[in-house]
C-alpha cells in the first residue's frame, strides 16, 4: 500500500497468514500501528511495516471489536509521520509556569 489513513480497513499479511485490521497509527514511514483480532486474545495492536498491508473493502466479522479497542485507547502524542514542520515545541502560549503569587491584599 502506497499511505495509509487513520481508520483505514486493511489486511495484514505476514509469514504467509492474512488477517483483517485496521490502522490505528502510523508513527513512521516505516511502521503503522494497527488492531487486529487474536483468536487466542481478541483484539490486539500490532505494529507491521505498511508493505505487509493492502487495501479491503468488505467489513469484517470483528471489525465492530477493533473499533471500540481503537476507541477506548488514548491517541499517540507524536504526531502522524510526515506531518508538519519538526521544529518548536508543538503548542504556541503559556511556555512558562505562572509566576508566585504573593499574598500582598
Amino acid at each position: 500500500m502506497e499511505s495509509t489513513a487513520l481508520g483505514e480497513l486493511v489486511t495484514v499479511t505476514s509469514d504467509g497468514r492474512s488477517v483483517d485490521g485496521i490502522v490505528f497509527d502510523t508513527p513512521s514511514a516505516k511502521k503503522v500501528v494497527v488492531v487486529v483480532h487474536d483468536p487466542g486474545r481478541g483484539p490486539v495492536f500490532r505494529t507491521v511495516r505498511p508493505d505487509a498491508l493492502s487495501e479491503r473493502t468488505a467489513e469484517s466479522p470483528h471489525d465492530h471489536a477493533l473499533r471500540l479497542l481503537i476507541r477506548r485507547t488514548p491517541q499517540p502524542a507524536h504526531r502522524p509521520a510526515g506531518g508538519g514542520s519538526g521544529a518548536g515545541r508543538g503548542r504556541a502560549g503559556h511556555t512558562r509556569g505562572a509566576p508566585h503569587r504573593t499574598n500582598d491584599h
